[in-house]
């Protein structure tokens, strides 16, 4: 039996609105349907960040401390920190020491912040520009944060950009927009293209959190 021997196949913006389009039972027509269409993407990828579809853009980041200073600016693609160790050099030995990430209320109810001691807690401030607490305040300048960071995916720019996703996501992706396509244009297949979409989505959800093939993409350097 003859294969194509291709692993190739990665559909570009315009090609997923078009099958999203179809399956509204419309034909994509005008730049104005690619641009609500894009805008439609967009909004949906907000909405997988907010469920914790997103898995594969764990990235890991490095932050080197500053004595008596307890709060460190990160980038605005930051979504959350999944978890954080301080690296400190031990007789030559870089020793990485876990910390423990506490909520909003815990980091707020510690009454003395600016103890100075190694940093064994953090917090992550989700506000437009994400803030990184950590606590007690740390007692030099020479020890590092290694964090691994949960960043937003790419947006859906420009109509010949391709998806920043795996491959086994594709098709809740070209559900979802289906479903957010039929809401503004096509109502009576919303009930029917939302369930396609949920049932789509509990399945990228599965294999998000059982699967171990996450795309990690190492970013060793002190900065964000």
């Amino acid at each position: 039996m003859a294969t194509s021997s291709s692993t190739n196949f990665e559909p570009n913006v315009t090609e997923f609105v078009e099958e999203a389009f179809e399956r509204c039972g419309l034909e994509l027509r005008t730049g104005y349907d690619l641009k609500t269409a894009k805008r439609s993407i967009n909004l949906m990828l907000a909405e997988w960040a907010n469920r914790g579809l997103n898995q594969w853009t764990i990235e890991q980041a490095t932050q080197t401390v500053t004595k008596s200073t307890n709060q460190y600016t990160l980038n605005s693609n930051v979504i959350d920190i999944l978890d954080c160790s301080l690296r400190r050099d031990t007789d030559g030995t870089d020793l990485d020491l876990q910390m423990t990430k506490i909520s909003r209320s815990e980091y707020l109810n510690i009454p003395t912040k600016t103890t100075e001691a190694r940093p064994t807690q953090f917090f992550l401030d989700k506000q437009v520009t994400p803030v990184l607490n950590i606590w007690p305040t740390p007692e030099n300048s020479t020890d590092v944060l290694v964090f691994n960071k949960l960043v937003r995916m790419d947006d859906a720019d420009t109509a010949t950009n391709t998806m920043d996703m795996p491959f086994r996501f594709y098709p809740c992706f070209a559900a979802g927009l289906a479903y957010y396509i039929a809401i503004k244009k096509a109502p009576e297949r919303v009930a029917m293209l939302k369930q396609m979409y949920e049932d789509e989505f509990e399945r990228a959800m599965s294999q998000d959190e059982d699967s171990a093939s996450f795309r990690i993409s190492p970013y060793l350097r002190n900065g964000y």
